[in-house]
């Protein structure tokens, strides 16, 4: 009989809580998983980047509530590596900075399970960094120290040598620390720190909801207690925290804490999502639109085959550009068929997708919607033109319209379609407990399938607190026709300039 071979098994380290903290490596181990096992992680965007095929199983764990305890969850590690899967074990931080990824790699050793140990940018300097925290200093400290902050600090722990960290560590980094925050300081005086040593309390840091409260030894318990601080949080004890005044940069965003709910598609979000967490916003994916390649192409494949034909190819969206050169491709043909065909587009983001099928855009008006483009072609002669248009299957009709009284022979061929996906039961949760401070709408389809997807409730309580953020114009206009208030419309259509406009509203504000 053959012997059946082991899995393996990868303990990874999934950062501090900032999704772009995962390593490469980790992301990569992600992607190719059967199965993840994985604890409370600071950020569970990082669970997107997981095989969708994969088997996802929570082992986390919080104060006083376990829902599995270390020796379920090595043994758990073991089974599954066991049927010869390729097991990722997702830890927060770092697995070998009082992760206990240590005893894992231990037990897995012991029972001979090949695996692999992929550090992770642990809280302990990822944290005090985004405070503007140097944990060394030429001016002030060379050394540096980790402890664990959840011990019962009292004669009986005999690894915690409090005299040699008051007096010969330089800065010292408490994590886990908040409840025993009073016993910490407490032993730190008693063996010898200066009681204005500063001090420096980061909750939820490297995320969105970061937040900081500074004082001394002889204070800090005090300001935390009456903050009304809570974990997760990390304590930083030393001179270097003096430091934090000046260089204190992701406090700063200009978005910091912002939720901002993002209708777009799931596909596309990416984009907007990223720039939106650069400035330091916490973004709440709600995709209301779902986009997919037309059910009847004969009238695309038709447009295809004859393109070489047409004076002039126009693209409305990145998303015609896509689902066109999709279909091209499926069809067994390449750019070729275009021939001498010129290419207009309305805007730049649908001119930069057209840049990754090597083509360069012939016309692009400066007002980013049809009605740019409609001024743009009344400056040439179009009489006998012919035009060809790939959009989608609804969209305005006052382009295709204006080209025609312009005299040019015009073909709309419906390219792609979107319809209104159900919003996942996580999401709805997440609009019932969190207060929104912008949705944004990227077109008028997000808009109309918004009032479609999301419950009539969680409308109002969104719309109660949020500002409304629109692309355009167009998708203004939907909004407020909706009944919406709409807060911002940047001056250019692109997404770009939807997150500059969304920051400028609130530094107004301010």
């Amino acid at each position: 009989m053959a012997h059946k071979a082991k899995g393996k098994v990868y303990l990874v380290g999934a950062g501090p809580g900032d999704p772009g903290l995962l390593t490469l490596r980790g992301r990569e181990l992600l992607k190719k998983a059967q199965v993840v096992i994985y604890d409370r992680l600071a950020s569970p965007r990082i669970m997107e980047f997981v095989n969708p095929e994969a088997e996802k199983i929570y082992v986390g764990k919080r104060v006083g509530k376990h829902v599995a305890n270390q020796h379920e969850i090595n043994e758990l590690i073991v089974a599954k590596a066991k049927e010869g899967k390729e097991v990722v074990r997702l830890k927060g931080g770092d697995p070998f900075i009082f992760g206990r990824g240590g005893e894992e790699a231990q037990i897995l050793a012991e029972n001979h399970i090949d695996f692999e140990i992929v550090p992770g940018v642990t809280s302990a300097i990822a944290v005090p960094a985004y405070a503007g925290i140097p944990l060394t200093h030429r001016s002030y400290t060379a050394s540096v120290a980790f402890i664990t902050g959840h011990r019962r600090f009292d004669n009986k722990e005999a690894d915690v040598d409090w005299e040699g960290l008051a007096k010969g560590v330089g800065t010292l980094v408490f994590l886990m620390g908040m409840t025993n925050l009073p016993n910490i300081t407490e032993n730190l005086m008693k063996f010898g720190r200066r009681p204005d040593t500063p001090v420096a309390v980061i909750r939820w840091g490297t995320t969105p909801l970061q937040e900081s409260i500074t004082g001394t030894l002889s204070n800090i318990a005090q300001l935390v207690k009456e903050a009304g601080f809570r974990p997760p949080a990390i304590i930083v004890v030393g001179d270097v925290c003096k430091v934090r005044d000046k260089i204190n940069w992701f406090e700063r965003q200009p978005l910091l804490g912002k939720k901002v709910l993002v209708t777009r598609t799931r596909q596309q979000a990416s984009a907007l999502v990223a720039l939106l967490e650069r400035k330091g916003a916490g973004c709440i994916e709600c995709p209301t639109i779902e986009v997919r390649q037309v059910k009847d192409t004969s009238v695309l494949d038709a447009a295809i085959d004859s393109a070489s034909t047409f004076d002039w190819i126009i693209f409305s969206s990145p998303n015609a550009v896509k689902f066109f050169f999709l279909r091209i491709d499926q069809l067994g043909k390449d750019v070729r068929i275009l021939g001498g065909a010129r290419v207009a587009t309305v805007g730049a983001s649908t001119a930069k997708e057209l840049k990754k099928h090597h083509i360069r855009v012939d016309a692009i008006p400066d007002d980013f919607r049809a009605e740019g483009l409609i001024r743009l072609f009344s400056k040439m002669n179009m009489q006998g033109a012919r035009v060809l248009i790939p959009r989608a299957v609804k969209a305005r009709e006052i382009l295709p319209q204006a080209l025609e009284q312009m005299g040019a022979a015009v073909l709309v061929a419906p390219t792609y379609e979107t319809v209104a996906p159900q919003v996942a039961p996580q999401t709805l949760e997440l609009l019932e407990e969190e207060i929104i401070d912008v949705v944004t709408f990227t077109s008028s389809s997000t808009v109309s399938n918004f009032f479609k997807a999301v419950p009539p409730h969680l409308i109002k309580k969104v719309l109660s607190t949020a500002k409304v953020a629109c692309i355009g114009p167009v998708t203004a206009e939907t909004a407020r026709q909706k009944g919406l208030e709409v807060n911002v419309v940047p001056d250019e259509s692109t997404i770009p300039s939807l997150v500059s406009a969304i920051e400028k509203s609130f530094l107004q504000q301010a």
